[in-house]
């Protein structure tokens, strides 16, 4: 698995709800059916308020008119992102999009839970919010070995909480792998 994760940063602030990760209308799409799976993608962040969307600025889309898939891989939001429902679709649906990684203060348990157990993304937590500090479309580099980021554009570097046990599940592809690959399952 890869030690480094390099990619554009997509800004959000606090709360940021399982609804406006993927709206309750696009959970008719077939996960088993490749064209439905990319509508998930597609559909991402489309229930974001548009001043909420890439802050500072607002109004950023997620991801492009026509597309599947964002050109943002990492995620920074304040606190209790994926608070909400218990939809298990709000991660799966960032990782199709293309998100490797989400960066916030602090976050509700299921969405961290089913990010983690799916081993969709990983969800790193943050002492401090960036939003300051990192601005979406900045180009970001996330050092998991030794658990920053850092902005390419400042050169700034910020301490990332360590993932703990919950990176070697993220590793092996979510529990099911994890279980898998230590023989507890018979």
């Amino acid at each position: 698995m890869e030690k480094i994760i390099r990619g554009k940063v997509y800004v959000l602030g606090d709360d940021i709800d399982t609804d406006q990760i993927i709206p309750a209308r696009h959970l008719v799409y077939n996960l088993d059916d490749e064209n439905e799976r990319k509508l998930y993608g597609k559909y991402a962040f489309s229930g974001l308020p548009k001043e909420m969307m890439g802050l500072p600025y607002g109004n950023i889309p997620f991801v492009k008119e026509g597309r599947y898939k964002s050109e943002y891989s990492i995620v920074i939001a304040g606190k209790n992102f994926g608070c909400g429902s218990s939809r298990e679709h709000a991660p799966v649906a960032l990782s199709i999009a293309g998100v490797k990684a989400v960066v916030a203060l602090s976050y509700a348990r299921i969405f961290y839970r089913n990010s983690v157990d799916g081993g969709f993304l990983i969800p790193y937590e943050i002492s401090e919010f960036l939003s300051q500090e990192i601005r979406t479309n900045d180009p970001v580099e996330i050092d998991k070995e030794h658990n920053q980021i850092k902005n390419l554009s400042t050169g700034k570097s910020y301490s990332l909480k360590p993932l703990g046990e919950v990176g070697e599940i993220i590793e092996a592809g979510g529990i099911f792998g994890y279980a898998r690959r230590y023989n507890m399952l018979r």
